[in-house]
């Protein structure tokens, strides 16, 4: 299965280290993003799941709920959880999916339908899973990047990219390269001249087809 933007993304039932989740019903009316990695006790990895335990006020105030997903088994996220929480300094409360059987991996994209596996396996037999899904409250796919195994992801980038997502829709608005919080927005080039007057008051034209406006 290809997942692309919008597509409302599948639902599963999973184990997790806080107990059994069906996917849909845990996201509610949030948003949600679920982040991936290769193997538990690995070092990049568990920066980055420090990171997201550092951002956790970061993801309430936007109504996120964070889940990652490992093809290891539960008892081993429970025991990384650990190590996450020393290096970050901060609790990792989210919830992780133990994938033991890839359904999770696989209904994503992100190992191939044939992948299995191996006795004595290595972070490099599931390298691929080095994912992050940001998705609406509709369940619909909202942003997908895929990471390899040497780079950390960025999670300021993560945060940032969640930020423009609302604000897009919940305004009806597009947002520019390198757009933070406080930054005008793009008027979308479908919104007649009359219609962005009405809605958003004084605006700049740049070009015919770039309309920036203030949301303060």
């Amino acid at each position: 299965m290809s997942l692309r933007i919008n597509d409302v993304v599948p639902d599963f039932s999973a184990e997790t280290d806080l107990g059994t989740i069906n996917f849909h019903e845990w996201i509610g009316d949030n948003w949600a993003i679920l982040f991936s990695h290769p193997k538990d006790f690995t070092p990049v990895c568990t920066t980055e799941f420090g990171a997201v335990a550092q951002l956790s006020a970061e993801w309430v105030k936007r109504n996120t709920k964070v889940i990652g997903v490992s093809v290891d088994g539960v008892e081993d996220h429970k025991k990384w959880k650990t190590d996450i929480e020393q290096v970050a300094g901060a609790k990792a409360g989210f919830p992780i999916i133990a994938d033991e059987t890839l359904q999770v991996s696989k209904l994503f994209d992100m190992l191939p339908a044939e992948a299995y596996l191996p006795d004595g396996r290595t972070p490099a037999d599931s390298a691929t899973v080095r994912a992050v899904f940001i998705i609406g409250p509709d369940k619909q796919l909202k942003l997908s990047m895929t990471y390899p195994m040497n780079v950390g992801r960025n999670f300021a980038e993560v945060l940032r990219a969640l930020d423009a997502l609302q604000t897009a829709a919940k305004n009806g608005v597009a947002t520019p390269a390198n757009w933070v919080v406080g930054e005008d927005v793009i008027i979308p080039p479908t919104v007649s001249t009359e219609d962005a007057t009405a809605k958003f008051g004084a605006f700049e034209t740049v070009l015919p087809y770039l309309r920036k406006t203030s949301l303060k």
